[in-house]
């Protein structure tokens, strides 16, 4: 195959795995915003669980058509990504529970610089200056349209510090085993599913009950409610993919800084099925810079020098650079 040719079958699965992460992410939020906030089931952890259980089925079923091979993963890995993703997600539900609609905003927001800040640090990447600012622009322009009333309280601050550290760092932790181990994304979807699908319908329980005051075996289920769990199981087989695929594709930056796309949507698909309520010319503003940011951060971002990692040569000591003078000078006099 022609290396031009290489290049756009790369760039047209790129868009096809993006594409699918949007559709999956954005159908999820608005599947669990109808299964909550009108059928009342507010039991976000173990709903959580339920999601891996059904990824877990799916990744045996692919196995057991040949479609994930047998592959290794450590079982200290395989731990430290467990606990850090499960903190990654009763982080964010607890969060959203304690802090105002603005601040929870801005925690995700900071998601962004963090996940920067380990890739610099433990893969030595060096951004350039367009792409720092283009990464400004659309953190800005979201902040415009998402953030309104502000106002921390102690416990929702602490809540919203491990949400966007523990977020940023499974982010890191799925490009960084995959990459370590040459692990695909269905393999290691298949190795921290199940992990995680017990962990959390274990504690989910527990967890819901403490946030919500309400017994997840004391509720009023019904067709309808239980239609849209298993819809929501069934759109988040997706989304885990989808993610695991992204963040392996591109790296856990460019995932925090696109998907912010899927903020957009969420807002514009709120607005057309919920009401035009809280839609004015802050919103749309927002929207623009936002739209405007992101395709610099792409434009950027792809040319040389825009994200790249450091090199790991050695340091030329002054003996070898003296004997390579001295080589260099033999070789001109002879």
């Amino acid at each position: 195959m022609a290396p031009a040719s290489k290049a756009d079958m790369k760039s047209a699965v790129d868009a096809a795995a993006w594409m699918f992460n949007v559709i999956t992410s954005v159908g999820i939020i608005i599947v669990n915003k109808a299964l909550m906030a009108r059928y009342g089931f507010s039991f976000a952890t173990t709903l959580t669980g339920m999601h891996f259980v059904a990824t877990t089925l799916m990744t045996a079923v692919l196995r057991w058509l040949g479609y994930i091979q047998s592959s290794h993963l450590p079982w200290g890995d395989l731990l430290k990504f467990v606990i850090v993703a499960n903190f990654s997600i009763v982080g964010m539900n607890v969060s959203l529970m304690w802090n105002t609609v603005g601040f929870y905003q801005i925690a995700k927001l900071c998601m962004v610089p963090v996940s920067c800040l380990f890739e610099i640090v433990f893969d030595k990447v060096r951004y350039s200056r367009d792409t720092k600012l283009s990464i400004a622009v659309v953190l800005t322009g979201v902040a415009v349209c998402t953030v309104t009333d502000v106002s921390v309280n102690a416990k929702g601050f602490i809540a919203a510090f491990i949400a966007v550290w523990s977020t940023s760092l499974q982010q890191y932790y799925v490009q960084s085993l995959q990459r370590k181990y040459s692990l695909s994304s269905f393999n290691l979807l298949a190795h921290t599913a199940p992990a995680q699908a017990a962990t959390l319908l274990l504690l989910g329980p527990f967890l819901d009950y403490w946030l919500t005051n309400k017994r997840i075996d004391a509720f009023n289920y019904h067709l309808v409610s239980v239609f849209f769990i298993l819809l929501s199981c069934t759109i988040a087989i997706g989304t885990n993919l989808s993610q695991f695929i992204c963040i392996g594709r591109f790296t856990a930056v460019s995932f925090q800084v696109l998907g912010h796309m899927k903020t957009m949507l969420v807002l514009i698909l709120g607005f057309i099925f919920f009401g035009k309520e809280g839609l004015n010319l802050q919103v749309v503003l927002g929207m623009i810079i936002a739209v405007l940011g992101m395709i610099w951060y792409g434009n950027a971002s792809s040319k040389p020098g825009g994200k790249e990692r450091r090199s790991h040569s050695l340091p030329i000591t002054r003996q070898q650079k003296h004997g390579s003078d001295s080589s260099t000078d033999h070789d001109g006099n002879a």
